[in-house]
């Protein structure tokens, strides 16, 4: 273990904290990437049970930005996260037991349609007055305990399934979305590096110079979350990440079938 290595885990960590920041998602997605390539992480088991572990507390310091800003719909987040653990727990027990190549071309299709949902629903009304009740609580724990499988399985964070789920439950504004979402990205996370460190599959140092990077990336992802909020951009932008990582999340598993 060298300087270079060090660094180049707290840049990575710098790079999916920003990405969770500023959309609540593709921090997970970007992060398992990162270990492998970037910062040399040879087991890709280790690769996902270090990054769940750095996603979780990285989307937990984005969280603790959103929530001075007013922006996280507590109840809400908490419903939808309280059903996503059971499925994290669940799917990641499943997960552990998969080819990777084969559940990240899967994976990848699966980005793509919810990016085309995500354009699709760009013009649709928001209310910004959400609370939780009758109508919303069903469709959030369904849609919770769905990400939560889907992030367990994979070992992500499931932020971009997460914000789509939210959205179709509530219709609460994209920027609640985004911060709301946080609070499930660390309970799966949580519950999804957990059960991989009970495999022996989590690098603790690595996961630590990881967080310190992402600690000051989302905090800078925040407060451009928060700027271009009004825009419109934030959409945009979103399903731009989910399109890109997908495609080279699909090149990847192609090369290597």
């Amino acid at each position: 273990m060298d300087l270079v290595y060090w660094l180049s885990g707290a840049l990575s960590g710098g790079a999916t904290g920003f990405v969770l920041g500023l959309i609540g998602g593709g921090g997970s997605i970007l992060a398992v990437p990162l270990m492998v390539y970037v910062v040399g992480v040879a087991n890709p088991h280790t690769a996902i049970g270090t990054s769940a572990l750095a996603v979780a507390a990285n989307a937990l310091a984005g969280l603790v930005n959103h929530a001075r800003a007013g922006t996280v719909k507590w109840p809400c987040g908490m419903t939808f996260a309280a059903a996503g653990i059971l499925g994290a727990l669940a799917g990641s027990t499943v997960g552990k037991n998969f080819d990777g190549q084969k559940l990240l071309f899967l994976f990848a299709l699966l980005m793509l349609v919810v990016g085309v949902l995500m354009l699709r629903g760009k013009g649709r009304v928001a209310d910004d007055d959400v609370h939780l009740d009758r109508g919303n609580a069903p469709k959030l724990l369904a849609n919770g305990l769905g990400a939560g499988a889907v992030s367990g399985f994979f070992g992500i964070g499931g932020g971009f399934l997460i914000v789509p789920g939210l959205l179709g439950a509530t219709r609460m504004p994209m920027i609640n979305a985004v911060g709301t979402s946080l609070v499930a990205v660390t309970a799966f996370g949580i519950t999804t590096a957990g059960n991989y460190a009970l495999s022996g599959y989590v690098d603790w140092a690595l996961a630590g110079v990881f967080v310190a990077g992402g600690v000051v990336g989302s905090l800078l992802g925040t407060r451009l979350a928060r700027k271009l909020s009004s825009t419109g951009a934030l959409t945009n932008i979103f399903a731009g990440v989910i399109f890109l990582v997908a495609a080279y999340m699909l090149w990847q598993s192609w090369m290597a079938m």
